[in-house]
């Protein structure tokens, strides 16, 4: 009798097993694969979900949301890569190498499901898409492309007699490169000295930023996921330069760094979101779907840090920030 109320009892347990199995095979399901967590990216996977909760596509409701995160371990990422692949309706990457990782994989597997990209610089240098206008394939997304001229402006504005801007990226990231070549000619268009280093990993980050400080007047760091979880190195070299760091992006000012002009990640997750919405309700291509930026940037200024390292704010800039750290 025992056995038999226990065989009764295994039966119902597969059984509800099945139906939750069931029920979740009904729901669309959705990929996300994020190439690490730093704030900037984790914003742009929170503006994403909570832009398709807006328009009624809620986890649990009617999607199912599966995140990954390699923390930029490349074997772990190609396998996340696969595994979403194989199981997604529709893949949100987020950062450049994250993207790059699906989009070889889909095409590998032969996969033509809907793939979207965000927080990646330029996704036609990426080869993620054939031109923003028109991307072809099932490939589309948002670019983070920052507004270097108005960066770059910034070092005059703060340091008017600078004579030298000191670049600093890392040198596997190709989004890093790609803003690092276009500060380096703006820089110059100023008559600015300009010297640039890479890093190969995090841990070159504290000796080769210390000496570039040392040799410059300002630093200057575009958007990079490796240097971004590791800001608290900059805050330490710009208090003991005493030097401003101009960086791509305002989570970057909260966490370090001195000022920028940059992109609300939360804001381009949810632009991200539309062109979900378009793809899951309207059954719009990717490759319809333009690929687009944000046209409206924040300026965000660290006014406590550049107080201590005794540089002064021009009043013009603290009237139009959008944020100030004081």
């Amino acid at each position: 009798m025992k056995l038999k109320k226990l065989f009764i009892l295994l039966l119902i347990f597969i059984g509800g097993a099945s139906l939750i199995g069931c029920e979740d095979s009904n729901l669309i399901q959705i990929g996300i694969l994020q190439y690490l967590e730093h704030n900037a990216l984790s914003e742009a996977r929170r503006g994403f979900i909570d832009g398709l909760a807006e328009a009624d596509f809620v986890d649990g409701k009617n999607i199912k949301i599966k995140v990954y995160n390699p923390e930029t371990d490349a074997p772990t990422m190609a396998l996340q890569a696969k595994k979403l692949v194989r199981s997604s309706d529709l893949i949100l990457a987020i950062a450049t190498p994250a993207a790059s990782a699906v989009v070889n994989e889909a095409k590998e597997r032969g996969k033509n499901i809907p793939i979207l990209f965000t927080a990646v610089t330029d996704p036609v240098d990426a080869k993620l898409i054939e031109s923003n206008e028109h991307p072809g394939g099932n490939v589309t997304g948002t670019n983070d492309m920052n507004p270097i001229p108005e960066q770059i402006s910034l070092v005059k504005e703060l340091v008017p007699n600078a004579t030298k801007l000191g670049i600093i990226y890392t040198g596997s990231e190709p989004n890093s490169e790609v803003q690092a070549g276009i500060a380096k000619i703006e820089a110059e268009k100023i008559g600015l000295q300009v010297t640039v280093k890479t890093i190969e990993s995090i841990n070159d980050l504290q000796q080769v930023a210390n000496q570039l400080a040392a040799a410059v007047d300002v630093l200057y760091i575009p958007t990079d996921n490796a240097i971004a979880g590791a800001m608290g190195i900059i805050n330490e070299i710009v208090r003991q330069k005493k030097i401003p760091a101009i960086v791509g992006e305002p989570n970057n000012v909260d966490a370090g760094g001195s000022i920028t002009y940059g992109v609300d990640y939360y804001n381009l997750g949810k632009e991200t979101a539309l062109m979900a919405i378009k793809i899951l309700r309207d059954k719009v291509s990717p490759k319809d779907i333009p690929s687009t930026g944000l046209s409206e940037y924040s300026l965000v200024i660290n006014k406590k840090q550049l107080d201590l390292i005794g540089v002064a704010v021009p009043q013009e800039l603290l009237d139009k920030a959008d944020k100030i750290i004081e």
